[in-house]
């Protein structure tokens, strides 16, 4: 059993990305109950929406599952910046006969100022919370350790990693570019090292004693064999579980994610207002306007997407995906699961 699985009390040294949007209760338990670690991602919930997830979860495996939470740096409104973005926008609205929003606003606070949260999360006493975005402070981190949570830190650099280590985590999720979803670049205004998985992972395992948990591209069990033998103690699968039938993913994401766009994923902060990887479509590319805070700015596109699809068309909706996209394979979760392990000891 290598140290990561000892670590989190797992089998399979798998983790099924906390997907905001696609994972579920059911996809977490079916890849815990399979010997993986299933993550739901808490991002976007409120205390009493984290509180039913664990609930369904727990219904369904007794098994470990990993809290993932944003820790961003909390939005700052700028009403004029906001109003010149959906001015721009306002000619997409104009085709499904749709005027944007009066104004945006912050739909889901940082973890960051969202002490309730941690509060839940002590309360509920998972047996992995993980971060994205940054680290919430060494205290809150100290304290979960002391409720006998296992901490995660997905990081993009090694100067991210000696943060996150010195912060108290137990192991680093090494995200690379290829990542499906946002990017989880500390501070995205002073730029993106965009560092590939491979060379993440082995930067890390020769500075870091925490284990790596390589994120980015990975498809399959070569995939995974890959990372191991470069230093990683396991992995992390994102785009391999948005086709299993567990997951949250609507017909149009699951269509779009098995035809040509799948071999063209791109990254875009137009969405959302923070870079992330997924299906190109119409917000993609440079809309020459200056973009919102995250997340206020999702706000915006969550808008136009419901215009749009009210009318059948998927033209503006976050598909987020990683470069590995073609290669998603539409299993349940456990048979997916069962299938890399298989591939995994074959490669």
């Amino acid at each position: 059993m290598s140290s990561l699985c000892a670590l989190l009390g797992i089998h399979h040294p798998i983790i099924q990305a906390p997907m905001v949007g696609v994972s579920t209760p059911a996809l977490a338990a079916a890849v815990s109950e399979a010997g993986g670690l299933g993550s739901l991602g808490l991002g976007a919930s409120t205390p009493a929406q984290a509180r039913e997830l664990v609930a369904q979860t727990r219904a369904l495996t007794a098994r470990p599952f990993n809290l993932n939470l944003f820790c961003h740096a909390p939005a700052r409104a700028d009403a004029a910046r906001e109003q010149a973005w959906l001015e721009r926008l306002r000619p997409l609205f104009a085709e499904f006969g749709a005027a944007p929003p009066a104004a945006l606003r912050e739909i889901y606070p940082s973890f960051l100022a969202d002490p309730a949260m941690l509060e839940t999360l002590l309360e509920l006493r998972p047996a992995v919370g993980s971060f994205h975005f940054g680290l919430p402070p060494a205290e809150w981190i100290e304290r979960l350790r002391q409720a006998a949570i296992r901490t995660l830190a997905c990081v993009t650099t090694p100067a991210e990693a000696r943060l996150a280590e010195a912060a108290g985590v137990d192991a680093l999720v090494a995200q690379g570019i290829e990542a499906g979803g946002h990017r989880g670049v500390f501070v995205p205004e002073q730029g993106d090292a965009a560092l590939g998985t491979l060379a993440l992972v082995r930067l890390l395992a020769q500075q870091s004693r925490l284990p790596i948990i390589a994120a980015g591209g990975i498809m399959d069990g070569a995939g995974i064999r890959a990372a191991l033998a470069l230093g990683a103690a396991g992995v992390q699968l994102g785009t391999a579980f948005v086709l299993c039938p567990e997951s949250a993913a609507n017909a149009a994401y699951r269509e779009a994610l098995k035809g040509e766009k799948a071999a063209r994923t791109a990254i875009t902060a137009n969405l959302s207002g923070r870079p992330a990887r997924g299906l190109p479509n119409r917000l993609y590319g440079d809309l020459g306007a200056e973009l919102p805070d995250y997340p206020i700015c999702y706000d915006a596109a969550k808008a136009l997407q419901a215009a749009a699809s009210a009318q059948g068309c998927h033209d503006f909706a976050a598909q987020w995906a990683g470069q590995g996209a073609p290669l998603a394979r539409e299993l349940p979760a456990a048979e997916l699961l069962a299938r890399l392990v298989a591939e995994m000891q074959q490669a």
